[in-house]
């Protein structure tokens, strides 16, 4: 790793003036993985500016929104009652996503900026990554590819984006606040995040220097039933093949309102809201929850090593969905 400056930011607008003056500024916030990055060689900012100390941190609840800091880590999410009785499916994302030691020190913007795992990305030897280098090729699309996306992918990228917890949070529309030089703004989850296209290196709609301050999470009814579940190779604190986030809120003997995400298998967060629509006004069963299975995954890219996924990923959401609905089919 090569010298850099380290600069504690003692408030928020200082360290979105510092960093934004700066091109070759970053912050520094749990859950990022920055410094793993700039281990790895494939980061080299000159200078760091830490935000872990600013007052950005808490949980608080007004009506049917819950306003959550951006440094609040995922263990305090986890753990706020609110979370445990109106958002379950957003807890067990939380406390699949990483040990207890993790969760105590990541963050919750910082999670939602957490680069990919994408074993390309983070090898600066390998001259074909997009991401590093636009223009540069794919090494993903003909090299060993099995944990890569489908959903949003593309010859340019198929890096896979690795949060449990944005799963959820995009299923729910949760909103991000944003502080600039130019003020604040808020934009929903939803459009944050970018799929590569022929831009791989852009990954959502922050300008230099901006700063998540906070995320609102809209709250389920309370009669609502919510699950999330994770497909992995492995049972303790692996990366998701596929997973699923699912809410359903019934209505007379019919679906009255449906929230669907897919993760594993998006270059973003994947909102699926043909999925949705395709429960919507119909009862539970497994032939409407297969119909929304299909429609949640159109046109996916694949290579060698990734089609497995489409299969698994529908059968994945089947099986949420029947947990959300309580087995009927």
């Amino acid at each position: 790793m090569r010298e850099f400056e380290y600069v504690r930011a003692g408030e928020v607008g200082q360290a979105v003036a510092t960093v934004t003056a700066d091109p070759d500024a970053s912050y520094l916030a749990g859950g990022t993985t920055q410094i793993d990055l700039m281990k790895d060689g494939v980061l080299e900012p000159d200078r760091l500016v830490d935000i872990t100390r600013l007052p950005l941190a808490g949980v608080a609840r007004d009506g049917d929104v819950l306003r959550v800091g951006a440094l609040t880590t995922m263990e305090e999410l986890a753990a706020d009652p609110t979370v445990t009785v109106r958002l379950p499916f957003l807890r067990e994302a939380l406390l699949l996503g990483a040990s207890v030691q993790l969760r105590n020190m990541a963050t919750i913007g910082g999670n939602l900026l957490q680069r990919t795992r994408c074993r390309y990305f983070r090898d600066p030897t390998v001259p074909a990554c997009n991401k590093r280098h636009r223009g540069s090729g794919c090494a993903a699309v003909r090299g060993v590819a099995r944990m890569h996306a489908i959903l949003g992918a593309s010859e340019h990228c198929i890096a896979v984006h690795a949060s449990d917890m944005a799963v959820p949070l995009v299923a729910l529309h949760a909103v991000v606040h944003l502080r600039g030089t130019g003020g604040e703004r808020s934009v929903p989850l939803t459009e944050f995040y970018r799929v590569p296209g022929d831009t791989p290196d852009v990954e959502n709609v922050l300008t230099h220097g901006e700063l998540i301050t906070a995320v609102d999470i809209p709250l389920l009814p309370p009669d609502a039933h919510s699950t999330y579940l994770k497909i992995r190779d492995r049972v303790s604190y692996e990366f998701a093949l596929t997973s699923a986030a699912v809410a359903l809120r019934f209505d007379g003997g019919v679906i009255g309102e449906a929230h669907v995400a897919l993760g594993g298998v998006g270059t973003i967060p994947w909102h699926a809201p043909e999925a949705e629509r395709a429960l919507r006004g119909l009862p539970p069963s497994l032939e409407v929850f297969t119909a929304a299975a299909e429609a949640a995954v159109r046109d996916p890219f694949t290579v060698e090593g990734t089609a497995f996924k489409v299969e698994l990923v529908k059968r994945t959401l089947v099986r949420a969905l029947r947990t959300a609905a309580g087995g009927a089919s």
